[in-house]
C-alpha cells in the first residue's frame, strides 16, 4: 500500500487474557497543501494518493473549474525542478488552463481542513453556497429501490484499504441504470473521498456526472451534498443519517438524496421522484 497505510506496535487486550504486543496496520494521514499558480488556498488532512484528483475535486467543490479542460497541470512542489529540498509530496500546485480566472484571496480557507470537517475555516454557510455549473434538477435519471439497495454492499466489497486498517471511509460512483461501479475512492476524510472521485470525473472530463448516484460509507453532510450538487450528481446515497442543512440543499438543487440505506430499507430526505415507486407514499 506504500505511503497509504504504516505499521506500528500496538497492545492487544482481551478480558480474561494477558496482554500481548502485535503489529496493526494503520491509515496513513498526512496534510496537503493544495496551491493555485503558487497561491495557498486550503491545506486538508487526508490519505495520501490520487492527490491530483483530490485537488482537481476540491476546485470543482469551490466552483473554480467545472471542467476537465479548465484544469492545465499539476506538480508536487519541493520535486525535481521547483528548488525545493526533497519531496515529500505534501504540497501540490495547480496550474489552470489560460484564460480561467484563479480563486480570489478570500477564496484561501483561513484554517486547515481536517479529516473530519471539510467547512472548517469557511466564515459562513452563504459562502459555501455556490452556484453550479449544473442544473441538478433537470436531470430525469430514475433507479429502483432494489438497486440502491446494493450500493453499500458493492462499496463495501470494494474498500481494500479499509479491510486492512478499518479506519477509512469511501465514496463510490456508480451507473444509475445498472449499477455498475464506475470509480471508488478511499480517504481518512468522507469530503476528501467525495472530491477524488469528482476530481476522477474532471480529468476524464466527465462532467457533469449525469446518470449516476453516489454512495458514501458514513454521513450525508451538506458539504458532501454540495459537492454532488457541484459535479451534476443527481443522486446522493449514505449508509447514515443526513444532516438538516444537506436536506435543504438537496430540496433546493434538485437532488435525491437517501440516508439510512442499510439492508432493503431507505429514507428519502428529497426528491423522492426518482425512486421509482416513492413519489406517492400512502
Amino acid at each position: 500500500m506504500g505511503r497509504i497505510t504504516t505499521r506500528r506496535t500496538v497492545v492487544r487486550v482481551t478480558v480474561d487474557h494477558e496482554p500481548r504486543r502485535r503489529q496493526d496496520t494503520l491509515a496513513v494521514e498526512e496534510p496537503l497543501e493544495i496551491r493555485v499558480s503558487g497561491e495557498p488556498l486550503a491545506v486538508t488532512m487526508r490519505t495520501p494518493g490520487q492527490d491530483v484528483e483530490l485537488a482537481a475535486g476540491f476546485l470543482v467543490s469551490e466552483g473554480i473549474v467545472a471542467r476537465g479542460e479548465h484544469f492545465h497541470t499539476a506538480i508536487h512542489c519541493g520535486g525535481p525542478g521547483t528548488g525545493g529540498g526533497e519531496n515529500t509530496y505534501n504540497v501540490l500546485d495547480i496550474a489552470l488552463a489560460p484564460g480561467i480566472a484563479p480563486p480570489p484571496p478570500e477564496a484561501a480557507r483561513a484554517f486547515y481542513t481536517t479529516s473530519s470537517c471539510g467547512l472548517c475555516g469557511k466564515r459562513s454557510i452563504e459562502a459555501v453556497r455556490t452556484v453550479s455549473a449544473y442544473d441538478v434538477a433537470a436531470d430525469t435519471t430514475r433507479v429502483t429501490p432494489a438497486l440502491l439497495a446494493t450500493l453499500p454492499e458493492t462499496l463495501r466489497d470494494h474498500q481494500a484499504v479499509f479491510d486492512k486498517t478499518g479506519g477509512l471511509h469511501a465514496a463510490g460512483l456508480f451507473e444509475a441504470a445498472t449499477g455498475e461501479l464506475l470509480v471508488l475512492r478511499e480517504d481518512v476524510g468522507r469530503h476528501n473521498a467525495v472530491d477524488k472521485v469528482v476530481g476522477w470525473a474532471l480529468l476524464n472530463n466527465d462532467l457533469p456526472l449525469t446518470g449516476t448516484v453516489l454512495q458514501v460509507s458514513g454521513r450525508a453532510s451538506f458539504e458532501l451534498a454540495q459537492k454532488v450538487v457541484m459535479a451534476g450528481i443527481p443522486v446522493l446515497t449514505a449508509v447514515s443519517a443526513a444532516s438538516s442543512l444537506a436536506v435543504d440543499l438537496a430540496e433546493e438543487a434538485g437532488l435525491t438524496l437517501v440516508g439510512f440505506l442499510r439492508g432493503e430499507s431507505m429514507n428519502i430526505y428529497a426528491h423522492p421522484e426518482r425512486v421509482d415507486g416513492a413519489a406517492s407514499p400512502a
